[in-house]
């Protein structure tokens, strides 16, 4: 009985094959055609992104640009060559469309937080304050520009680790960008004890200063009393260097001004306490 069934049910299924043949060999190819259409689609979002990389390194596009760019065209290329391949097996793309569009609003809605970042980064791109390999402070944090990405900035610290800032956060707060000008000034006080005479102290810092071929005299220097403080008058130094010596020129003039003073006999004062005690 349940051959006689097995038998029946084979050749129900061998009619109805061979009624709709023609359905079943359109299915067929409009599956195989789909898949075709990712295989292309896919390597052709790949090469497109790759030669856009290319072509903007060649043109020497600053490294975050050529990142922000070639990522965006190839994901951009897969929606479409998804979209593509859905309607090569009969699904209706504008019903797609529509319903992407209403998922995208409540998407949109729900994830606002990531659409601000991902605006934020075509404002950056776009704008540019800061490039790959410049030193800049975002949102608090300081450090070399590694990339910027559609959502996020990446930043190497100066004991090499590695930091994450959302672009909506950059944008919101304060950008420094400590390499974008070629010269760079450093400022240091200098205390010393109240018994010191102004203007010999004067000369004897103009002296360290001059001493460094790595100052730059032309764009000036400064060396004024800046503060009365209650156990020290406090001078400031200001002078001007390349932004690439800014940190050797800082830590040697630091280490030749305490040099000096000491060859002086030029005292740096720290904070004391008087105490009186009244029978």
């Amino acid at each position: 009985m349940v051959e006689v069934k097995t038998f029946s049910a084979i050749r129900q299924f061998n009619s109805w094959v061979v009624q709709n043949e023609s359905t079943i060999a359109q299915g067929v190819i409009n599956i195989i055609g789909a898949l075709i259409i990712l295989c292309i689609g896919f390597f052709v979002a790949r090469m497109a992104a790759a030669g856009l990389r290319r072509l903007l390194t060649a043109r020497k596009v600053d490294k975050t640009v050529i990142q922000f760019c070639s990522t965006l065209l190839r994901y951009t290329l897969l929606a479409f060559t998804v979209i593509a391949a859905l309607g090569r097996i009969g699904v209706e793309t504008s019903s797609i469309i529509a319903v992407v569009g209403a998922a995208g609003l409540a998407i949109g809605l729900s994830l606002q937080g990531s659409l601000a970042n991902f605006a934020a980064g075509i404002l950056l791109v776009s704008l540019r304050p800061f490039r790959a390999g410049e030193y800049v402070d975002l949102a608090g944090v300081a450090g070399t520009v590694e990339e910027v990405h559609i959502f996020s900035t990446t930043l190497r610290m100066s004991d090499n680790k590695i930091v994450i800032v959302p672009n909506g956060k950059v944008i919101a707060g304060n950008i420094i960008n400590f390499s974008r000008q070629q010269h760079r000034r450093v400022d240091i006080t200098v205390g010393v004890s109240y018994s010191t005479d102004i203007n010999n102290i004067k000369k004897i810092l103009n002296k360290v200063v001059t001493a460094d071929k790595r100052i730059l005299q032309e764009l000036g220097v400064t060396i004024r009393l800046n503060e009365m403080a209650g156990s020290s008058l406090n001078y400031v130094v200001r002078v001007w260097t390349l932004n690439k010596n800014y940190w050797d020129v800082y830590f040697d003039l630091m280490e030749a001004i305490k040099d000096t003073l000491d060859e002086h006999q030029i005292s740096i004062p720290f904070p004391q306490l008087d105490i009186h005690l009244y029978k």
